[in-house]
């Protein structure tokens, strides 16, 4: 689903982005729920990035991957903290520098992926066609649920994506579903 989005984003480069499952709830220019595995994923597009707010019964986590004020920028390769709630969570990144033409060809092609799912989300930012945050929710093999993101910027002609991964503990009741 293609959003655009009045308010210009904030982040300038992937160097500016941190990770973290620690930080609040942060102001959203755009939020889309889905109900995906038995978990309710609400998508948040920042001004500095995105937030991905996962829940079953509880909130288990806010994923946060954002320029944060005060918070030097480190974005990790893979992460697999213990996280209460779910048997495994696991979140890696890459960032790719592309040649103009490659970048704006493959910011295209994630944009056309993400506007073709109907969980998908694109948020369009002013001032430049290829300033997007996408999002694309998609229920996991077993009783998962995955996330992938982009984050384009066209400035620098880098492309951050991240995938996140999270597991249900074997046996554990899925609302919504018959024990």
């Amino acid at each position: 689903m293609p959003a655009a989005l009045s308010a210009p984003f904030v982040d300038t480069r992937a160097a500016d982005l941190t990770w973290t499952l620690d930080a609040p709830e942060l102001p959203a220019l755009l939020t889309r729920c889905r109900r995906l595995a038995g978990y309710r994923v609400e998508l948040r597009v920042l001004g500095a990035s995105h937030q991905v707010v996962l829940a079953d019964d509880t909130a288990l986590l806010t994923e946060t991957v954002a320029c944060l004020p005060g918070v030097d920028g480190e974005l990790p390769r893979r992460a697999r903290p213990a996280v209460a709630g779910l048997a495994s969570y696991d979140f890696t990144s890459s960032v790719a520098t592309l040649a103009p033409a490659a970048f704006a060809e493959r910011v295209a092609r994630v944009r056309a992926e993400a506007e073709r799912d109907p969980l998908g989300v694109v948020a369009a930012f002013p001032g430049d066609p290829l300033a997007i945050t996408a999002l694309l929710p998609q229920a996991a093999a077993g009783s998962g649920v995955r996330w992938r993101t982009w984050h384009a910027y066209p400035q620098t002609a880098e492309l951050v994506t991240t995938t996140t991964t999270c597991e249900r503990p074997v046996g554990r009741h899925q609302p919504g579903k018959d024990a």
